[in-house]
């Protein structure tokens, strides 16, 4: 279980060879983050530090798929969810800046937004085209929970939310962690729109505490706020799952 707006129907179509666009969102990711070294002053290092991240993730979603396979595309929601990995990627190169990287300022800011656009973007791509597969519902989480764990680190490291933020971050890991141990925590969930709505609150609220003008007394409350809820929506499906009514598992969670 993981609290997310990734797109959850299936199609029984294969999934082709990602490598071309492995390649082409490496080109593009790579291209913005020269653009933001030359235009938006990062540092090589925090451009450099995104692309090896990208490097190492693609390499995942290489053998998760396999490489020179021949049937159907990889899919232009996954397309859209890869290129979305790569702006994660380079959002996560920021934290080499630590408190310090408040100075990105707009052009971090810009960077998570579309990011978090990008959510909406393959989702409805999916759901439209039938571009829809089991892979395309797990990659989607994984970079939605990705994404919301380095704005949590992110907001953290501005010093004005306290550690206590990165639970946002971290509950999803710690609710598959103890599925490991507990295994009735890994029984599906019916899908519900509660879920998706705190997901991206979540993204928002963390993209709002990064904001230049925000202070610290409204980024602990907002923060608070999505705190509580994610809190409020996991105890809810803790409570759910303990009951032991199990249903097909439609909503793509681990």
């Amino acid at each position: 279980m993981a609290h997310s707006s990734a797109r959850v129907e299936r199609s029984p179509a294969g999934i082709g060879n990602p490598l071309p666009s492995i390649i082409c969102v490496a080109l593009l990711t790579a291209t913005v983050g020269v653009v933001l070294a030359r235009q938006a002053d990062w540092a090589g290092a925090y451009v450099a530090a995104g692309l090896a991240a990208y490097a190492a993730l693609s390499g995942v979603v290489a053998g998760a798929v396999g490489i020179g396979r021949r049937s159907a595309g990889f899919g232009l929601a996954n397309q859209v969810t890869l290129l979305r990995a790569g702006l994660v990627c380079l959002v996560g190169g920021a934290l080499l800046a630590g408190g310090s990287a408040t100075v990105m300022g707009w052009s971090l800011a810009a960077l998570v937004a579309a990011a978090l656009s990008l959510d909406a973007v393959d989702g409805w791509l999916a759901r439209r085209f039938g571009f829809a597969s089991d892979f395309g519902a797990r990659f989607d989480l994984e970079i939605d929970a990705l994404l919301i764990l380095i704005l949590a680190v992110l907001v953290w490291q501005t010093g004005r939310v306290g550690p206590w933020v990165l639970a946002i971050g971290l509950l999803r890991y710690a609710f598959v962690l103890a599925g490991w141990f507990w295994p009735w925590l890994r029984r599906p969930l019916p899908p519900r729109r509660r879920r998706q709505a705190v997901c991206v609150q979540q993204g928002i609220t963390l993209l709002v505490c990064l904001l230049p003008p925000v202070g610290q007394r409204f980024a602990g409350l907002c923060a608070g706020v999505a705190l509580v809820a994610l809190l409020a929506s996991f105890t809810a499906d803790i409570i759910y799952v303990a009951q032991g009514r199990d249903v097909p598992s439609t909503d793509g969670r681990c």
